[in-house]
């Protein structure tokens, strides 16, 4: 390669290092954007047993362990050095939102609940809300007919046609055998 030559292709390689430069000194907020939808997708880590408010609610001292368990399911963690304690731990991890943890210890007595304390819980309605945070909340539709409403939706449906009573065969009172007959 000459030396002329190089130096165009230098000279080249520079202005093209230059528009590149150029070109990303002007992001505009749509490009941004755009650019902010091309980061890879995180998948939503979900781990845990989630202990809604109304669960909690339920407890009572007293109850038996399978009470408990029937209100609050398996818990997660069981210690083979605190038998008469059961952890229950939620945690959920989204993109674009923050994380959220959960914690909720139960004491027995022998095979009666003691006590249990831990994290407010949020109610189930909350916690869907929660994880319902793509939607825009709109207007609810009405879910409610009024007489004049459905008086004028039959006046514009056509009334069904009267179906004709379908004649079935009659059922047989036997059937034939599952295997054929030994020779």
């Amino acid at each position: 390669m000459s030396a002329i030559s190089f130096r165009w292709t230098c000279l080249g390689v520079t202005a093209v290092a230059c528009a590149v430069l150029a070109g990303c000194g002007s992001f505009d907020g749509m490009t941004r954007n755009f650019a902010g939808s091309l980061a890879p997708y995180k998948v939503e880590v979900v781990q845990g047993n989630f202990v809604s408010r109304e669960q909690v609610d339920a407890l009572k001292p007293g109850m038996t362990r399978l009470q408990v368990r029937d209100i609050l399911g398996t818990s997660l963690l069981t210690s083979v050095f605190h038998a008469d304690r059961w952890d229950y731990v939620f945690t959920l991890k989204r993109q674009g939102a923050e994380p959220q943890l959960r914690k909720l210890a139960v004491f027995f007595k022998g095979d009666a609940l003691e006590r249990f304390e831990g994290d407010a819980m949020p109610s189930e309605a909350e916690f869907v809300a929660r994880l319902d945070n793509r939607r825009k909340a709109g207007k609810v539709p009405v879910l409610e007919a009024s007489e004049q409403t459905l008086k004028a939706f039959a006046e514009k449906s056509p009334a069904p046609a009267a179906a004709e009573p379908v004649v079935m065969a009659p059922v047989p009172a036997t059937y034939p055998p599952l295997e054929a007959p030994a020779r």
